[in-house]
């Protein structure tokens, strides 16, 4: 229960932005000018809500309880042409992969993918224009001013897509987890029995020349995810930011490797056809115990034009060939 409730992917917030302050409708007054101009200054603009992306969170747990975000008014414009205050913005850090939703139409409206990049969630009023905008010749001392904008209230929809270079798919107890805490220094919980892992974990892998790139061991799919069955398809929509798949099929699966892999290729273009197009890999995993006759005759019933390597993560057998692939399909 630890595990799922410190990984937050989803989050419904009320944002409200500030009130813009209204202009003022002053008159210069001083013991050397009776009946001076106007000199009534602009109003503030009211605070924004900000989304801002950052690499030092990866989960939307800290805005789980804080469901109202509220940014403060602009202040009203003063004498001798002073604007008003703007609001105080509301910034909210997100981690990268992070997409902004119109909770009641669904809308996207943006999404955030870069460390330190900003984008408007919900934009402040715009302040009241002040009196000395309004001066003619005909109308020499206005006395009216704009009020300022109302700000916005609107219910958003926050939600992570993990971004990673390459996204491990398979069924429960398929060894994902194990491929994981091998190549990275991330340590997943593994246990024999099926979905252990119950939210998508992060790895940095190191490779050659201290280059690198990122794993995500995404929780284990069943025939029917696509559906709501198992743990459904609330965690697929990590696998649409992966640059490239790896599907992992245990070398003693009850059915033939093309079989399963045929069934985890389906569950994934069921939810987003989308994802047929990425460049897949296949990781025939637990094969420590197969002979090289047998990994032929295995060899010939697998998917044509599929790039796939037989590894063990316990023993180590071929990681480093695996991670060399990896990294070509990832740079093709």
């Amino acid at each position: 229960m630890a595990q799922g409730s410190n990984f937050v992917d989803y989050v419904k917030v009320c944002c409200r932005s500030g009130h813009g302050g209204a202009g003022s409708a002053h008159l210069h007054r001083d013991k050397h000018t009776a009946t001076g101009g106007p000199d009534g200054g602009d109003g503030g603009r009211g605070g924004h809500i900000i989304l801002k992306g950052t690499t030092n969170i990866w989960t939307l747990l800290h805005l789980k309880y804080r469901k109202h975000i509220i940014a403060s008014n602009g202040e009203s414009g003063g004498s001798s042409l002073r604007t008003g205050a703007t609001g105080h913005d509301e910034i909210l850090e997100v981690p990268l992969g992070t997409i902004a939703k119109d909770a009641e139409t669904g809308e996207v409206l943006f999404d955030i993918t870069e460390d330190g990049e900003t984008k408007i969630l919900v934009p402040g009023g715009k302040g009241g224009l002040g009196n000395w905008h309004f001066k003619s010749p005909t109308k020499q001392t206005p006395r009216f001013s704009q009020p300022g904008m109302p700000g916005k209230e609107q219910w958003m929809i926050l939600e992570l897509k993990v971004l990673a270079d390459v996204g491990l798919v398979g069924f429960p107890n398929a060894g994902k987890s194990t491929l994981l805490s091998v190549v990275s220094a991330a340590k997943p919980e593994i246990a024999n029995y099926p979905f252990t892992t119950l939210v998508p974990n992060l790895g940095m892998v190191s490779y050659r020349d201290n280059r690198s790139f990122v794993m995500a061991d995404i929780p284990g799919i069943i025939e029917g995810a696509s559906e709501g069955k198992g743990l459904g398809y609330r965690f697929l929509r990590h696998i649409e930011r992966n640059s490239v798949l790896l599907f992992m099929v245990p070398a003693d699966t009850d059915r033939t490797i093309a079989e399963e892999y045929g069934i985890l290729l389906n569950e994934l273009t069921a939810y987003n056809p989308e994802l047929a197009d990425k460049p897949k890999l296949l990781a025939i995993t637990k094969s420590d115990m197969l002979d090289d006759e047998l990994e032929k005759e295995m060899e010939q019933q697998l998917p044509e034009g599929l790039p796939h390597i037989f590894i063990s993560s316990v023993s180590g057998k071929n990681i480093l060939p695996l991670k060399d692939m990896i990294w070509k399909a990832i740079n093709s």
